[in-house]
Parts: structure tokens; sequence; C-alpha cells
């Protein structure tokens, strides 16, 4: 069960980051996460956020380049090795990880990561048969 993100292509110039930003909040759209990477002349601002259609459909209609992406959510342990064990899991089981980022959450000692991988299905059969829960958006929501 993997989790829409969005992808925005995001100017590298002065005031970008912060218009889109806007941009999402006057639309009511809360973002939970966010990560930036950077090319030389734009950023890839990835967002976890509610009604990712909707968030997609309304920067797309604003100009803005986007592309919802499935990524998988997987609820940790806050707690040294967590990020550790999870990436064993999936060496183990040959998926490679393109790229991932965490958050904290509101329940007490609790982090998600976001992963993007080569096979969902398979990281995710793994993940669940080692003990390590996936999560649905409505649950990074909670």
């Amino acid at each position: 069960m993997s989790v829409k993100q969005i992808s925005i292509f995001v100017p590298n110039k002065a005031g970008a980051l912060a218009s889109v930003t806007k941009f999402i909040a006057d639309q009511g759209i809360n973002m939970k996460a966010f990560s930036i990477g950077d090319a030389q002349e734009f950023g890839i601002m990835r967002v976890i956020c509610e009604k990712p259609e909707e968030a997609e459909k309304l920067l797309r209609e604003q100009g803005y380049v986007t592309k919802i992406t499935h990524v998988l959510a997987v609820e940790i342990k806050d707690v040294p090795g967590s990020m550790a064990a999870i990436l064993a899991v999936l060496a183990n089981h040959w998926i490679s990880v393109e790229y991932t980022y965490a958050f904290t959450s509101y329940k007490v000692d609790t982090a998600y990561m976001m992963f993007r991988v080569n096979d969902n299905d398979k990281a995710e059969e793994a993940l669940r048969n080692a003990g390590i829960k996936v999560a649905k958006l409505e649950e990074i929501f909670e």
C-alpha cells in the first residue's frame, strides 16, 4: 500500500519556495512532510499532504510542473537503529532505495520514513514479513 507523494519542480531562485508553500497553504492543504533535492536550475520538492490529487491538480493549474509518485510510508520507533533495521530488510531482499526522508509523528516515540524504492510491492511484503508497519496516508494524519 503506497502513499501518493507530489513532486513539484521549483526554480532555484529567491522566493520560489516561499511562493509554492504559500500557494499550498492558501488552498487549505496541510503538508505533513516534505523534502527538497536540488539540481543546478531547479529543486524537486517532494510533498506528503492531505488530498494529494487535489493539491497536484491545483498546482498544475497554477503552472507548476508536478508528478505524483507512489512511495512507502513506514512507521518506525523513534530510537537509534530503526532506520538501519529497515534498510537491512530491504537490502536482504535486493530492493534498491532511490531516496528516503523522515518526519516525526503525533504518536509518542514514533516517526515515519518515506521510501522511494524500485519495487513497492516487494518492499511492502518484505517489511510486513519482518514485522515492520507500512502505513496508509490516513494513519499519517491521525
